[in-house]
């Protein structure tokens, strides 16, 4: 019993350690290599629905990732940086079925007993949009998307701010699949 609980502790840790989940959509036919300089769509980064305090994060995040990028933040930008958020509720099963058998008499036969157990974890996920308009045409030319679970604390609210943006932003510029 006690190695069954173990598992399920470390199940359960694995569970609350889930990475990003990133997928991505863009303009087919753009020249991304074009596009060297950004700045943020101001109009967009107002109406994301978080906090002034997670709305800084993750344009501190961009900042950093466009700059490895070799981006240069400008007043007349190639690009405009756009923001959208969400979240919803997570909700995994795991079903447990684990027990123990035994047999007698003549051919096939016997009982089967054990534990039929299923456990339920909820977690709330966020979800960040990166949207990048081509500023002189006013089209939207990318957009990523990072699912994660939200995390508490402030320090933790920075590091996985940081990690989704990352994430998000380690598929740009799309490599087309030929």
């Amino acid at each position: 019993m006690k190695k069954v609980l173990t598992l399920l502790a470390v199940i359960t840790l694995l569970v609350s350690c889930q990475t990003v989940r990133v997928s991505q959509d863009y303009a087919i036919g753009t020249e991304f290599n074009n596009y060297k300089t950004y700045a943020f769509f101001k109009k967009g980064i107002d109406e994301a629905k978080i906090s002034e305090l997670d709305k800084k994060r993750i344009l501190r995040a961009i900042d950093t990732e466009m700059s490895a990028k070799g981006f240069v933040k400008s007043e007349n930008p190639d690009i405009m940086v756009s923001i959208f958020t969400d979240s919803k509720e997570r909700v995994d099963v795991y079903n447990n079925n684990w027990g123990w058998g035994f047999g007698y008499g003549w051919g096939w036969g016997g009982g089967f007993w054990g534990n039929n157990r299923n456990s339920v974890n909820r977690t709330t996920e966020g979800i960040l949009y990166i949207d990048l308009i081509d500023a002189k045409k006013k089209e939207l030319i990318w957009q990523g998307v990072g699912k994660a679970p939200l995390k508490s604390t402030p320090e933790e609210k920075v590091e996985r701010t940081n990690e989704i943006v990352k994430e998000i932003l380690t598929q740009y510029p799309p490599m087309p699949s030929n």
